[in-house]
């Protein structure tokens, strides 16, 4: 693990055990409006294409952002339900991702999210955190450092997000 990692893994410990579920939902929340805001400042006419044949597309971040949500946010899920966490899917999520539009995918996302909120907002704050959701970066992490690792996740592609639109021309977000 990177200096950076371990920077990242301790944030994620010490904040996931001193905010109550409720506020890191509310931070969740903000950074999913804010990646709302990048992704739709990609112009929908260049969505699909890739600023640097390097990087990625604006259909790309989101359907990365829908497939990590999938398996984090359903994993927070299954362990709240008591359930086998879903098994860790191959690849980045961006192969063979299908085209969308911007808010076709923050549709699907923010659907996967209101599932995400309503069980942790039923939860008891402190169930299950012995169980774990192995992060390829962070290692284990329990439920709520895993929700707080959503937001930090939201905000990194945002800030991709921004960038794409930039090298299209598009003038930066308004939030």
């Amino acid at each position: 693990m990177t200096d950076e990692q371990t920077r990242l893994r301790g944030y994620l410990q010490a904040q996931g055990a001193k905010q109550t579920p409720t506020e890191i939902i509310a931070k969740v929340e903000a950074a999913m409006a804010d990646l709302a805001t990048a992704a739709r400042a990609v112009p929908s006419a260049r969505f699909a294409e890739r600023p640097e044949p390097e990087e990625w597309s604006g259909n790309e971040v989101l359907a990365h952002v829908v497939a990590a949500d999938t398996y984090f946010g359903g994993g927070v899920v299954a362990i709240l339900e008591s359930r086998p966490a879903p098994a860790r899917g191959e690849g980045r999520g961006i192969e063979n991702a299908p085209l969308r539009t911007a808010d076709a995918w923050l549709e699907i996302l923010g659907r996967q999210r209101r599932t995400l909120f309503e069980r942790v907002r039923a939860a008891e704050p402190a169930a299950r955190l012995d169980v774990t959701i192995e992060h390829p970066f962070f290692g284990p992490l329990n439920w709520r450092e895993t929700l707080l690792f959503t937001r930090l996740h939201d905000l990194d592609h945002a800030g991709q997000l921004v960038k794409i639109a930039a090298a299209f021309g598009a003038a930066p977000p308004v939030r």
